[in-house]
């Protein structure tokens, strides 16, 4: 089955964050789109079809959040990373980040420290502080030309007292794809010191064919599901976001039982139609799709790590295990963050996430999104090296 990621989407004027917002974002219109964590490619056909049948219909009632749907997260999550779900396990949610806001809410309490691992997803700190909770970072280290974890780090922050840990996993927007032993690492420091682990795996499906494989932390045991709150969502994987609907994992039923309780004293327990059809279908048909996604975004990287090292050499890259949002060293051209936003957007002409939003260590940083057709990459990697030809940076 052929399945083509080249064609360009004229996306502008959808109504699309992407590239609407530019202007106000930015500062600029004229950019080219490298940014926030979508992608430009169509849903799979079968996707499309199920919500042709489901619009052509007419009546858009309340919708019943069905065990069907249930049991469509729990069979991908068995087939594709071997994790044995019970589909009673599966709790609705508007959205991976207002799943983790109502976990926050239902699981903890105000002033309680949680744990935050930067560079991360920046909806990460500002989900803990807005709801009053004690930020608490434990920043990556770096080892052998890679992000790690460090767990003398988060011991000291868990014996002093946090009551969970937000982890990313796989890693925004670090690429990394944590190994059996480093999640195994963790969640035996986090059952020694009783604390909660809420777990952000809404780019479990993206993972390189080098990358090795990714490991949902609650099917480690028992033991480390009955602490873990793991969010999925076919949203990256098959390009769903504007759906906000997601799907949350709690084995534990009394942990379960007070998730739901604060889903609904918040009225957010309502589904959205449309978003639980697409849902289910993805997960259901959308397998052959993904896996043609996955070797064109494998391709991007490898197109990006070549592009960087024969005509980039200043912007350096760990080599991206999983996700299509790779992290950016521009720190030999610039390391203060707000004139390297002023070079990317004023003089490339182009969108990428600032990496200081991304917490300590992001300065002198900026995320790349290549979920895009191949064309596009290199266009913005041109405007990138042509702007840097001008300032001298790189050689003409």
């Amino acid at each position: 089955m052929n399945f083509d990621f080249d064609r360009p989407v004229l996306r502008k004027g959808t109504g699309c964050k992407k590239w609407d917002l530019l202007g106000t974002l930015f500062g600029e219109e004229d950019l080219l789109a490298l940014w926030i964590a979508d992608t430009e490619f169509p849903a799979p056909l079968p996707v499309l079809e199920a919500l042709h049948r489901r619009v052509d219909h007419g009546v858009f009632g309340y919708p019943v959040r069905g065990r069907s749907v249930r049991e469509a997260v729990a069979a991908w999550e068995r087939t594709r990373h071997g994790w044995d779900v019970d589909p009673d396990w599966v709790c609705h949610a508007p959205g991976v980040m207002p799943g983790v806001a109502v976990a926050l809410e239902a699981l903890t309490r105000p002033g309680d420290g949680v744990v935050v691992q930067p560079p991360v997803y920046h909806p990460f700190p500002a989900v803990v502080e807005a709801n009053d909770r004690k930020l608490l970072w434990n920043p990556l280290v770096r080892r052998e030309d890679r992000y790690v974890m460090d767990l003398e780090g988060l011991e000291g922050l868990l014996a002093g007292g946090a009551r969970a840990v937000l982890l990313c996993s796989p890693h925004n927007p670090v690429g990394r794809v944590w190994t059996r032993e480093e999640l195994s690492a963790l969640a035996e420091l986090c059952g020694r010191y009783d604390a909660l682990i809420l777990c952000d795996e809404i780019h479990q499906d993206i993972v390189f064919s080098d990358g090795g494989v990714h490991v949902p932390l609650a099917s480690l045991g028992k033991e480390v599901a009955r602490r873990t709150v793991t969010f999925v969502a076919p949203s990256k994987t098959f390009n769903l976001a504007g759906f906000y609907t997601s799907a949350v994992v709690i084995s534990d039923p009394e942990l379960r039982r007070a998730y739901e309780t604060r889903l609904g004293a918040l009225c957010l327990g309502g589904a959205n139609q449309l978003g639980l059809v697409a849902l289910e279908t993805a997960y259901r048909e959308g397998g052959p799709w993904l896996d043609a996604l996955v070797r064109y975004l494998e391709e991007n990287r490898n197109t990006l790590e070549a592009y960087l090292r024969d005509r980039l050499p200043g912007v350096r890259m760990d080599h991206p295990q999983g996700t299509f949002v790779f992290w950016l060293d521009f720190r030999d051209w610039e390391e203060d963050p707000e004139k390297l936003q002023a070079f990317l957007v004023r003089e490339a002409r182009v969108a990428l996430n600032d990496g200081a939003t991304f917490g300590p260590g992001g300065a002198g940083f900026a995320r790349i999104n290549v979920g895009c057709p191949r064309t596009m990459l290199l266009e913005g990697l041109e405007r990138i090296r042509e702007a840097a030809v001008r300032r001298g940076w790189v050689r003409p």
